[in-house]
């Protein structure tokens, strides 16, 4: 079973919309495929088509260890996913006095087997849920855009990520960048792509993510690009990657 966190701090870079892709391309292939939601803004909640999610059980209680795993998974066209709620939002304040707080979603996940992928959707910020989904985590995917004031941010979340390493998860690793909102005609793309591979050369996924409307569009409509817009640039290659993270396995 593969623990995967898709995280980057930055906003808008297409970290849930990878997230919900990847999970449906994933499925497609066969896989059985766990979706966590720990974003207070309950984005990929929204992205898989749960609207009613403030009435439902969601990850917060979960981690909390108020309520047990089978009271908040959802399955969700043929994806099992826990979703979020804005109870989430002061998390940081209301769990930061609890012993072990950087551990709670290992520790509510401990048992939890069945599954192929849990993916986590982590917050844009590198705050305690972040910590906790790291801490759980055997692998890290960073989706980037291929722009230079995307790059000035890595440096934070490595630094980040090497603290988790050192002291809290010694099995953790980055394993994959994902380049989303790619567009090969523009040459600071290009150009940044190589600039990322001085660092991360193994690293980066061969597919990237190229500019699509319909993946911008399908998040609104409750549904994954392959529901939305099967034929799509999109659809190709968020196949492709997932096919990509199947072949690859852990680094």
């Amino acid at each position: 079973m593969r623990v995967i966190s898709v995280t980057n701090h930055k906003g808008g870079v297409g970290k849930t919309t990878s997230t919900v892709n990847i999970a449906a391309a994933l499925n497609m292939l066969g896989k059985k495929i766990l979706l966590i939601d720990l974003d207070p803004q309950a984005q990929l909640t929204y992205s898989v088509g749960i609207k009613d999610h403030e009435q439902r059980n969601s990850i917060y209680e979960f981690i909390k260890g108020d309520l047990k795993f089978n009271e908040v998974v959802i399955n969700q066209d043929n994806i099992d996913v826990i979703p979020s709620s804005l109870n989430l939002s002061g998390a940081d304040i209301e769990l930061s006095s609890i012993a072990g707080r950087e551990r709670l979603l290992s520790h509510a996940l401990n048992g939890v087997d069945g599954y192929d992928f849990i993916l986590l959707d982590c917050p844009p910020s590198l705050g305690l849920l972040t910590l906790n989904a790291l801490t759980a985590s055997k692998e890290i995917f960073i989706p980037i855009q291929p722009e230079f004031l995307a790059l000035q941010g890595m440096s934070k979340l490595i630094r980040f990520v090497d603290v988790v390493i050192e002291r809290l998860n010694k099995d953790l690793q980055i394993t994959g960048i994902i380049i989303t909102r790619y567009n090969k005609r523009r040459k600071l793309n290009n150009e940044v792509i190589e600039k990322i591979k001085e660092y991360f050369e193994n690293k980066i996924f061969k597919t990237p993510i190229r500019e699509n409307i319909s993946l911008a569009e399908a998040p609104s409509f409750g549904q994954s690009i392959f529901q939305y817009n099967a034929k799509s640039h999109g659809a190709e290659d968020y196949l492709n990657l997932s096919k990509e993270i199947m072949e690859r396995g852990e680094i």
